[in-house]
């Protein structure tokens, strides 16, 4: 594997394991951004901007939008992706505890994740908290240092666990924590190096604690928790801060929140965010109400979220003659039911668009008779109405703690957001 490849793929997987939440992300998105030169805004103050600057803009910690704005422009052409990946919550007062057997803590599911590779598998817990401050509520991120399992019931006891049975995420995916009196809003205190009266509340979530890596030095695959979707919203920071100020076209990247729930939300792509900003830029810029419309009808976007690879086990899951593999370039996604956005407008574009710049590409169908998912391109276009293609890069293991790509698509994913940027 080539030593460019490597180092695209090496760098994703240390940002993801320095990113165990969303909320994480984008804190660590904003530092990148701040330390190259782009001005945060803030929703609820009046936006001052300048043409030649970079800014970006929050929402409830796990939104972010990025633009760069030129001396002139005529249209702007968007990233998005979305922060957020399935897991488990802690639900509030967690700890289950019973008589002399160990502490459980009690969970639900965030969006549609496999069940069964949670079992057995060393986690973490993460996300944000909000303890009292002199001037109201203040917010702290938080990964702690302790270990959970969620421990499967043994064969001789379950002898259907190879033949398949409903699992009970209210019985068995309630993960073992601690024996004894340490609370889990103990440790939270102690981490945060404040008292137990101190929480007001908390966003936390089990996360995967095994580290990611590319399987072996000349291997082309590597693993990692969260690569849908934070191998294109990682992608699409690095392409938005390693480009320069585009000729005729604001450079934007739209960052959501739940999109493994809907989209609907504040800070999810059914919201006003998106369609917010592009007003207040609008503004901000002196354009007036018919000088906005035509700027977003001269407009694209790329709704960038992972694809299903064919599984090598399951090929007869897959299009009969459109099949994508990893390393094999952007995939480019088509559904008729409109799930995804793209149409044969905004194909050719983007096809024309890698073909001028040698970034190789494929084309995603689902099978007939399986139903595939959705993602956020075809929600947002319902707030506001740009041309839209949706695209990804091929993976396995979609909704699994620990899910598997390409090291070389991380490379190809960046050059292709830089281009379109």
């Amino acid at each position: 594997m080539e030593e460019k490849y490597i180092k695209r793929a090496e760098e994703l997987i240390n940002f993801l394991n320095d990113c165990p939440t969303h909320f994480h992300f984008v804190d660590k998105a904003k530092k990148m951004l701040a330390e190259n030169g782009f001005v945060e805004l803030d929703e609820k103050k009046r936006f001052s901007l300048e043409r030649g600057k970079s800014y970006y803009v929050t929402r409830n910690s796990s939104a972010l939008i990025a633009f760069r704005v030129p001396e002139s422009f005529e249209r702007i052409h968007i990233v998005s992706a979305h922060t957020d990946s399935p897991c488990f919550r802690i639900k509030g007062k967690p700890e289950i505890k019973n008589g002399e057997m160990p502490n459980r803590l009690n969970v639900e599911t965030y969006g549609g994740l496999l069940l069964s590779p949670w079992f057995d598998r060393p986690l973490s817990i993460a996300g944000r908290v909000f303890v009292k401050g002199e001037n109201g509520p203040v917010e702290k991120l938080v990964k702690l240092d302790t270990t959970v399992m969620i421990p499967n019931l043994a064969i001789h006891q379950n002898r259907e666990a190879n033949t398949g049975w409903k699992i009970s995420v209210q019985k068995e995916m309630l993960p073992i924590y601690s024996e004894g009196a340490l609370s889990l809003i103990d440790e939270v205190s102690s981490k945060l190096g404040v008292s137990n009266d101190d929480i007001l509340d908390m966003d936390l979530y089990l996360t995967n604690n095994v580290d990611g890596r590319i399987w072996s030095k000349d291997s082309a695959y590597f693993s990692a928790s969260r690569i849908d979707d934070l191998e294109c919203a990682y992608a699409s920071v690095v392409a938005i801060l390693e480009n320069s100020y585009s000729d005729n076209q604001i450079s934007m990247i739209a960052l959501f929140d739940n999109e493994e729930t809907g989209s609907g939300t504040k800070q999810g792509a059914l919201s006003d965010f998106l369609g917010n900003t592009i007003a207040r830029i609008a503004s901000s810029l002196s354009l007036d109400e018919e000088e906005k419309i035509m700027l977003i009808s001269s407009s694209r976007m790329v709704s960038a979220d992972n694809a299903h690879a064919v599984h090598p086990a399951w090929a007869e899951k897959a299009d009969v003659t459109n099949k994508v593999f990893m390393n094999k370039g952007v995939v480019i996604k088509y559904a008729a039911n409109q799930k995804y956005t793209t149409d044969g407008e905004s194909g050719a574009f983007i096809k024309d668009l890698m073909d001028r710049n040698g970034i190789p590409h494929q084309d995603f169908y689902n099978n007939s008779d399986v139903n595939g998912g959705s993602t956020l391109g075809n929600l947002s276009s319902q707030k506001v109405s740009i041309r839209t293609c949706d695209v990804g890069m091929a993976q396995l293991a979609m909704h699994s703690p620990y899910e598997t790509a390409g090291v070389k698509d991380v490379k190809i994913a960046i050059d292709f957001f830089k281009a379109f940027l």
